[in-house]
């Protein structure tokens, strides 16, 4: 038996011996804290890291990432999850990493308790990404007699808005000077797309050199009680950034659970974390609706298959990992409530069995199965809640 198959054995008898027999989204708190160990290790002195919380939708998750790599730094996507990460962590540091709409600001400090909104303005760094956005947010802040932080977003190079150029970001300054309501913190520049480009034009060394340099230009527009805040990276580059850089924190999120979307080489160190796991329903010769002739002409072109599975549930952000002769049908379609998965012929697995897939991502697919299993010693020792996304 190879490590795969034993990994994938131990793992499914903890999950019978838990007695879970539905779809279930495990975590495998070994490997996460090995991620966890790694990222600290390699992210330099002086360089912050602040955590995505859209990327790990669970206050219990979140907690053991912040305690272990030492933050209370959060950035955060989601207006009403932003309001459980203040309630859970009262000495949260939030930075939002897309611009808010002015009418959800104003919404929160008009119909928040007390508490809850002086914790949102005074742990909340909103981020602006045009003058008018500047003017809404100063115009707010001033009716409601409150200072607001502010961050400016700034464009890389991923040109998916923000500030253009330093030029665009120095041209807003006298604008901010109109509106005392408002204390900027610093800047945002996310560059996802880095790892995406290719040799021809330069390749992903190239690019962030660029990013770095752009960075640069507008944290330097900036006077120095504006720069607390100089933030850049993502997952999928943030261990890759040095403290001689602009920068003095990065941003990291569903890298340390490593979906298969987050497969590069900046983090080919960690190991996978996160698995769906769900029972199958039916094994079977397969068969296509419709004359008998249809399946064998389908199967003779390999368009079909001759042994398949159906599984509890399906259509998930996912791919199929193990068993490794596992795969979709695109001729069958896909299906959440019975998913058909194609089997090599020879195939040995039988109903009751476990079958595991990879999330492409982790935002969307944490919320959708409830509580995580956690596995950790080759048992699952206990559940996370997940976040409600509001």
């Amino acid at each position: 038996m190879n490590d795969e198959a034993a990994y994938f054995n131990a793992l499914s008898d903890a999950l019978a011996d838990a007695h879970y027999h539905h779809p279930t989204l495990v975590i495998d708190l070994e490997r996460l804290n090995g991620n966890l160990a790694l990222a600290k290790a390699v992210l330099p002195a002086g360089l912050g890291m602040r955590i995505v919380d859209k990327s790990l939708p669970s206050l219990p998750l979140i907690r053991h990432i912040m305690e272990a790599l030492g933050t209370r730094k959060i950035m955060s996507f989601h207006l009403p999850l932003t309001l459980q990460v203040l309630d859970a962590f009262p000495d949260a540091d939030i930075l939002f990493g897309k611009p808010m709409p002015v009418a959800a600001v104003e919404h929160g400090l008009k119909s928040l308790a007390s508490e809850k909104r002086q914790r949102l303005i005074s742990q909340t760094v909103w981020l602006i990404d045009t003058p008018e956005r500047l003017k809404q947010y100063g115009q707010v802040a001033q009716e409601a007699g409150v200072r607001l932080k502010i961050a400016f977003e700034v464009d890389c190079g991923m040109h998916r808005g923000g500030f253009a150029n330093a030029e665009a970001l120095a041209a807003v300054l006298p604008l901010l000077a109109e509106y005392s309501a408002l204390t900027c913190k610093g800047i945002m520049g996310y560059e996802a797309h880095i790892p995406q480009i290719p040799t021809l034009f330069g390749g992903p060394e190239k690019e962030q050199a660029s990013a770095q340099q752009r960075l640069a230009s507008f944290a330097a527009v900036l006077p120095p009680q504006m720069r607390e805040i100089i933030n850049t990276g993502g997952s999928k580059t943030s261990l890759t950034y040095s403290a001689k850089g602009p920068a003095n924190e990065v941003s990291m999120g569903s890298g340390f659970l490593m979906p298969t979307d987050f497969e590069v080489d900046a983090l080919q160190a960690l190991k996978p974390a996160v698995f769906i796991a769900t029972p199958v329903l039916k094994v079977l010769d397969t068969q296509l609706p419709g004359p008998p002739f249809v399946t064998r002409l389908m199967q003779a072109l390999g368009l079909f298959p001759r042994r398949g599975c159906f599984i509890y549930g399906g259509k998930w952000y996912a791919d199929p990992v193990w068993p490794p002769d596992m795969r979709e049908n695109k001729l069958w379609g896909s299906s959440s409530n019975q998913q058909l998965m194609a089997l090599a012929s020879d195939s040995r697995l039988k109903a009751d069995d476990f079958v595991f897939f990879r999330p492409t991502q982790s935002e969307a697919v944490l919320q959708y199965f409830g509580p995580l299993a956690l596995y950790a010693d080759q048992r699952i020792e206990s559940e996370w809640s997940t976040i409600t996304a509001g």
